[in-house]
């Protein structure tokens, strides 16, 4: 009859209830068995480590545990230095476990792994004859991430937001080397693809090598044109006394293509194909505690490029040097303890573009669109549209060669949101001055000493009156991938033929000004 239980379908339900159960009751006492080895582990550790802090002991054997995709001779190089045999004095007890925890933050560091790997000691079989009274075993416990990561979403980068598709290969060749593919398309950058090859040199995570290419398709409203760019790089990064150091080489061919109706001679006489072959060195050192959203702390940022000249070749040529600093500091409030969330933040920025004569040739042209300074818009001098300070022919900002802008902003909590969460109110004041070594609409080619004639009377005309200034308030919002900016902005000083922008400014980036 409909609606009756067939009675072997009970007892086999109840069966099957009763082995779900098992399972679920033999995981729990396998994860707590787990919990208290490791538990026992630490208990142990601890004790050993309280009661022989001073105690002379000698490793003996060093094994990383759960490392299977991972190289054993990668492993070998930072475990190595940990062995008695290769040191030249034996340890105390705690200089064996800082120089423990030391070799596993490199490994951690790799980013290979899921989380800080464990340490454990243990001694040796007192039975094997070759072990000795003051010898300990050290294990090294690691869970390593997946080798194959995929994902969709969006992104924020400088004044423009993009959807992608990222596909990342890690510890291909169990040396924590990682190639990752991307592609993209964004409201100015239509479309990118990149692919990136990394790895560590000599298995240290503070020096790694970087080859890649790119091809990319990039709107510059602007000055009415498009940008495509198609080649590679190649890069040493290292961590330094200094910071983070990185020299790299870029070979790029770019076409300036697809110009309005519109467009400017300025932006016409660049159009067509250029090869760009350049050296590149910057420095960051970057102590600045949060910094999307800085409260307290400092960055200083440097970089210089040569392009084109001697053996590098190519069909552009010039050095081309920018340097950037920010301090942060907090503002205490009377009766309110620890921080208080107020904060004020100074920054500066400055750069130069200085042409050369190409490859081993006498004479110099001057620059082109492509390579000039672009200032002006929400991540830099806010108040003003993107491209709106500098040098202009028609409606197009064709950039400069020199440039400096600054800005001062006052940083306050949001009432009754509290100064622990992301939300600021800011007020600010910024400007800057951007200044070309030749006018726009003069001839191409300039001879080496009139080009380096210009160089103090255009210095010395940044420092001919106000600069391009706009004040205002807004609200800042710093998301863990960008900061995003909703400014009320109002010009103060705006030089002919500038594009200001008074009102709501929104604004996007991951390095603002």
């Amino acid at each position: 009859m409909a609606g009756q239980i067939d009675p072997e379908d009970s007892i086999f339900e109840k069966l099957r209830r009763r082995d779900d159960q098992a399972q679920e009751e033999k995981t729990r006492l396998v994860n707590e068995r787990e919990r208290a080895l490791y538990e026992k582990q630490q208990r142990r550790l601890s004790e050993l480590v309280e009661a022989n802090t001073t105690l002379p002991c000698t490793i003996s054997s060093v094994r990383v545990l759960g490392a299977r995709n991972t190289r054993p001779s990668f492993l070998k190089r930072i475990v190595d230095p940990l062995l008695s045999a290769n040191q030249d004095r034996p340890y105390t007890l705690s200089e064996a476990l800082r120089e423990t925890q030391y070799a596993v933050d490199k490994l951690y560091r790799h980013d290979i792994f899921t989380e800080r790997p464990s340490i454990s000691i243990d001694r040796p079989d007192q039975t094997d004859p070759s072990s000795t009274p003051t010898d300990i075993d050290v294990y090294i416990s690691a869970r390593e991430k997946s080798r194959l990561t995929f994902k969709t979403g969006t992104e924020a980068g400088n004044t423009e937001g993009s959807a992608f598709t990222n596909l990342t290969l890690r510890n291909i060749f169990g040396g924590a080397e990682s190639l990752d593919l991307n592609a993209s398309l964004g409201t100015r950058t239509r479309s990118a693809y990149q692919a990136r090859f990394e790895t560590p040199v000599l298995s240290d995570p503070d020096v790694r090598a970087e080859v890649g290419g790119l091809a990319s398709s990039t709107q510059k409203g602007w000055a009415s044109h498009e940008e495509i760019l198609k080649g590679g790089w190649a890069k040493l990064r290292w961590l330094g006394i200094g910071g983070k150091n990185e020299l790299s080489y870029t070979g790029l061919w770019r076409q300036v293509t697809g110009m309005a109706e519109n467009a400017s001679p300025t932006v016409r006489g660049d159009a067509g194909d250029s090869v760009k072959s350049s050296i590149t060195y910057s420095l960051t050192d970057d102590q600045r505690d949060y910094p999307l959203l800085p409260q307290s702390g400092y960055l200083r940022k440097s970089s210089v490029e040569l392009a084109g000249w001697g053996p590098l070749q190519g069909d552009v040529a010039f050095v081309k040097t920018e340097v950037e600093a920010q301090g942060a500091v907090p503002i205490p409030l009377p009766g309110v303890e620890g921080r208080s969330g107020v904060s004020f933040t100074t920054g500066f920025r400055a750069g130069v573009l200085y042409p050369l004569p190409l490859g081993f040739s006498s004479r110099a042209e001057a620059s082109r669109i492509n390579d000039r300074f672009q200032l002006g818009g929400p991540t830099d001098v806010r108040g003003f549209r993107l491209g709106g300070l500098g040098p202009r022919d028609g409606n197009d900002a064709v950039g400069g060669d020199l440039y400096a802008a600054g800005s001062a902003n006052l940083l306050m909590p949001i009432p009754r949101v509290g100064p622990d969460k992301p939300f600021r109110i800011q007020a600010f004041v910024n400007g800057g001055r951007l200044l070309a070594l030749k006018r726009a609409g003069s001839e191409k080619e300039e001879n080496q000493p009139n080009l380096f004639d210009r160089i103090p009377s255009t210095i010395a005309e940044l420092r001919n009156g106000l600069p391009s200034m706009a004040a205002g308030v807004g609200l800042v919002y710093a998301h863990p991938a960008a900061r995003f900016e909703l400014n009320f902005s109002l010009p103060l000083v705006i030089r002919k033929g500038e594009d200001a922008r008074k009102g709501l400014q929104f604004g996007l980036g991951i390095s603002m000004l």
